[in-house]
């Protein structure tokens, strides 16, 4: 027998997927994890408002203009029904309300309320989640972070050659999909 009886076998795809290093993780798993971790913590940091990381972007959306339940189901990736819960809890925190449709009765339009603009204001600040989900790392790594998830976060537009597109951060900060900033018409 040679040297080679005393290597270590390679590890199994399973072995690495069972890992507790991250590092052996598949890319997709590391990305769960990543978004769960930041979950609850956004999460935490919200509640002091009555809020959670659906809700606070249904509110940033209301703070621009009115919409209707699809309209916002649509602007936020999820179902009616899922809306529907979400602007319930909203309705009873004091959020937002309900008015019928200037021209469509058929219609419903939600507003935001001055109780529900105030609190915008103040949770829709990007620096406490930013400083949670990018602890330990230094502003170059932060900015690569960025640029890179932005890249990942987009639909994919598919290429001829079947390559996934997509680019990186142009910096744009209010664009849809941000936790955008709002506009402070209280003061």
């Amino acid at each position: 027998m040679g040297d080679d009886a005393h290597e270590p076998a390679p590890a199994s795809p399973w072995a690495r997927m069972a890992s507790d290093d991250p590092l052996h993780w598949p890319v997709g798993r590391l990305l769960s994890a990543a978004a769960r971790r930041v979950e609850r913590e956004w999460n935490a940091h919200l509640a002091g408002w009555d809020l959670n990381h659906a809700s606070l972007p249904v509110l940033v959306l209301l703070a621009h203009e009115p919409r209707s339940q699809r309209e916002l189901a649509d602007a936020c990736s999820v179902t009616e029904q899922t809306m529907s819960r979400i602007l319930a809890r909203m309705e009873r925190t004091g959020y937002v309300t309900r008015a019928p449709h200037a021209t469509d009765r058929r219609k419903v339009v939600l507003a935001i309320t001055d109780a529900g603009r105030e609190v915008a204001v103040k949770a829709s600040d990007r620096r406490p989640a930013d400083a949670m989900t990018t602890r330990g790392l230094t502003p170059e790594q932060v900015e690569q972070l960025r640029a890179l998830l932005a890249v990942v976060a987009r639909p994919a537009t598919g290429t001829a050659d079947g390559a996934q597109g997509g680019s990186p951060d142009d910096g744009d900060d209010d664009a849809p999909g941000d936790v955008c900033p709002v506009e402070d018409r209280t003061a």
